[in-house]
């Protein structure tokens, strides 16, 4: 049976964006034919965490309304070099726990973060939404594998825009971040877009 998975950002004993993850769980469980869903909410209750700081709530469950949690210490990573990787048939449209294709295609890239790209188009990493900046505006790719809690989140605030991201208009951005349930829109972690090692030399391929 499928197992999913929820990575809930908790802090100072508060659980972030919950409405958003509730309909996402509620969602994978409509769309396979399940009555019902599981209480994020009551689970997080019923771990009774009390410690104060940044923490990673890791909720895998199944169509049974099986589950199990983890709890873990949290700090937002900082990533070295990405590398845009061409996988025209990967999709991700629930939050599947196997992730074994997302790792074989890091796997083989030569950066610590790939940036996957699908019939030409910019989609996600294999850990995040991607947000991208043209002046003082951030887009993010209407192409995503996940339509993660946090890119809702601020889309539905008007924090930033899709766009139709490519490899023809990559170049038209000058920095990128990271987004996430975990990793916030902010100021943080921006990185220029050169950090992308293999950017297209023209509009036609990637320099791979």
């Amino acid at each position: 049976m499928f197992q999913f998975i929820e990575s809930i950002k908790v802090e100072d004993q508060e659980l972030f964006l919950l409405e958003f993850h509730q309909k996402r769980v509620n969602e994978t469980f409509s769309h396979f034919g399940k009555e019902g869903s599981i209480d994020l909410a009551k689970i997080f209750k019923d771990l009774e965490h009390d410690e104060d700081g940044l923490y990673k709530l890791r909720l895998v469950y199944d169509l049974d309304k099986k589950f199990r949690t983890m709890m873990m210490p949290y700090a937002i990573p900082e990533i070295q070099d990405f590398q845009l990787v061409e996988n025209n048939s990967y999709d991700y449209s629930f939050k599947f726990e196997d992730r074994k294709e997302l790792e074989k295609m890091k796997t083989k890239s030569k950066a610590e973060e790939i940036i996957i790209v699908k019939n030409n188009h910019i989609t996600d990493t294999s850990f995040s939404n991607i947000l991208f900046q043209k002046g003082k505006d951030w887009f993010t790719p209407s192409t995503y594998l996940l339509n993660g809690v946090q890119r809702q989140y601020l889309l539905k605030k008007k924090k930033i825009k899709e766009a139709e991201i490519t490899l023809q208009n990559i170049k038209e951005f000058s920095h990128f971040q990271l987004i996430n349930a975990m990793n916030d829109f902010d100021d943080m972690f921006i990185y220029p877009i050169h950090k992308i090692s293999n950017l297209p030399r023209n509009n036609d391929y990637l320099d791979m």
